[in-house]
Parts: structure tokens; sequence; C-alpha cells
């Protein structure tokens, strides 16, 4: 397997969210997963993008390959400087939206993933670690 590389990218537009979402298949691919799943973490992905560009504006992605003795994985980063979610014990409840959607979102992602983490702090920002294994 070749050397694949972290990406990172710049979110401030819709055309950066689809950047992210062909970045991220494209790694995951290289590393090995199959379509199902690339498909699913590209998801995620959208999801998290999309929730800069509608709460904080802007922010960015850090897609990283993994190796772990010997697993192969990915992991996303994606992190803003937004103004922060005030309960996120309520954010991570499904139906739970402080924008009137479906309130999907976050939940969601953390069911698709193997591994989610997220910190948040008012007037700071939003990051959200996303982790999926081979």
């Amino acid at each position: 397997m070749t050397q694949v590389k972290r990406s990172w990218i710049q979110v401030r537009s819709e055309a950066d969210t689809i950047q992210a979402i062909l970045e991220t298949k494209r790694m995951a691919h290289s590393l090995g997963f199959d379509d199902y799943n690339c498909q699913m973490i590209s998801t995620a992905v959208s999801e998290l993008v999309r929730n800069i560009l509608k709460y904080a504006g802007s922010g960015e992605v850090i897609i990283v390959p993994l190796t772990q003795e010997r697993r192969t994985g990915i992991e996303i980063i994606v992190k803003d400087r937004g103004p922060g979610i005030a309960d996120l014990d309520q954010a991570m409840q499904d139906n739970f939206s402080s924008s009137g959607t479906l309130g999907l979102g976050l939940p969601g992602v953390k069911r698709l993933m193997d591994e989610f983490e997220i910190n948040s702090e008012v007037h700071v920002g939003t990051q959200v670690v996303i982790k999926q294994w081979l």
C-alpha cells in the first residue's frame, strides 16, 4: 500500500463540503474501505461539514489515515470557531434541533462511526473527531 497522507480542507462554502466529501471517499477507498463504508464515512463528514456552514460559517476538516498495530482506519477531525453548543447532552439526543431540522445529525454521525468524540465550548467553538476501522 502506498503512503496515504493526511488532507486538510478549509470550509467556507458548499463547494468545500463537496471537496471534503470527495476527499474523504478518496482516502477511505485508498485505505481499503469498500464502497458501502466509504459512503457511510462520507455521509458522516457531510453532516458535520454542513453543521459548520449552518452554525459557525467556517471551519476545517482534517482527514488522517490511521495505522495502529495491525489495524487500519481513518480519522476525521471537524472543527470550527463558532458559537459552540450550549448543551451537548441535549444536542446528542435524537430529534433535538436548535434550527428546525429533523435533529438526526450528531446522534446519526455517532451511530455511523466506530468512534465519536465531541468537545464544544460556548463562544469558542466545536470539535468532532470520528474514526472508522477496517
